[in-house]
């Protein structure tokens, strides 16, 4: 076979081949559909009202002093624990151990089965060593049912808290707090709920 059959040759199964790609390209049905999607993620917001709890001048041993607050859900997402931590600066050592929470109640977890949430005469040197769920519902269950609002605080909702503080009068000598002054410093701690199926 001569040098211009051997290009004719080639020449003619380049073009075959050629023909077979279009061909085979050509030879199907094609649809193409194209998927948007969004991930926007939700956000935990706690607001503390008012922020400032209690302000008082003029205390002497025996003064008692009642608040309220609310732990407000702000957010778009649903609150499971709000971790409650005590922290504090005194002018005199030891004044701490002289003021009392005789009492720290959500009213919205309670129930006629009895007090939820109360911490019964902790002094705040006492309250520094704990991190209590503030909005955890403690009443006790019978027969499986529990009063009040389930743990927690759902989006768009509030939870009221009392408070009862308390200048201790240990019936002692308590000369060494005259002038004494203290900040107080609660820290309010949300944490979400659990991750579900969406």
């Amino acid at each position: 076979m001569g040098i211009k059959a051997k290009l004719g040759m080639g020449v003619a199964t380049g073009v075959l081949a050629i023909s077979m790609i279009g061909g085979g390209t050509y030879a199907y049905f094609n649809d193409v559909e194209t998927s948007t999607n969004t991930f926007a993620a939700g956000t935990l917001d706690l607001t503390l009202n008012p922020v400032e709890i209690i302000k008082v001048d003029n205390i002497k041993p025996g003064d008692w002093m009642n608040r309220t607050f609310k732990l407000e859900n702000t957010g778009s997402l649903d609150i499971s624990k709000i971790f409650l931590t005590t922290d504090y600066t005194e002018s005199v050592a030891g004044f701490g151990d002289h003021i009392v929470v005789d009492f720290l109640k959500n009213e919205d977890k309670g129930s006629i089965l009895g007090e939820s949430n109360v911490i019964v005469s902790k002094t705040l040197n006492e309250l520094k060593s704990m991190s209590a769920d503030a909005v955890k519902n403690e009443s006790p269950k019978f027969f499986g049912w529990q009063g009040g609002e389930k743990s927690g605080i759902k989006a768009g909702t509030t939870d009221n808290m009392y408070v009862k503080f308390r200048f201790n009068d240990n019936g002692a000598d308590q000369n060494a707090y005259q002038k004494a002054s203290l900040e107080l410093k609660w820290k309010f701690d949300a944490q979400q709920t659990a991750g579900t199926s969406k």
